[in-house]
């Protein structure tokens, strides 16, 4: 049985659309350019009446559930710098700033 519609239109130019430059968006808690993964964390944990998101890399976000509980991350709110004032977060965002957007690596458990 033939198809009632073409599967490729009879000038298929004609429909091509321009493509625009995917926004690059940079993690909330780096700075560095998200790749193909963005998790949405919510700085102020929705089991403390948190409703803001902001993009993170997977790895970003592992290392603040490793370093913060929920009641630490609802202190420091959306303050970005109080986070980044803690050693062992400062020395994570240092030590990940050069790696590529996709970068992954295990990160230490919780510490207590």
């Amino acid at each position: 049985m033939a198809r009632k519609h073409s599967k490729h239109g009879p000038y298929p130019d004609l429909h091509r659309e321009e493509e625009a430059p995917a926004t690059v968006t940079a993690c909330w808690l780096c700075g560095r350019p998200t790749g193909k993964t963005i998790v949405w964390h919510h700085p102020v944990p929705k089991s403390r009446g948190g409703r803001d998101v902001v993009p993170m890399h997977p790895i970003c976000q592992q290392t603040l559930i490793a370093n913060f509980t929920n009641s630490e991350l609802e202190r420091h709110a959306m303050d970005v710098e109080k986070l980044l004032a803690n050693p062992a977060v400062r020395k994570f965002v240092d030590w990940v700033a050069n790696k590529a957007p996709d970068f992954t690596a295990t990160i230490a458990k919780k510490q207590r």
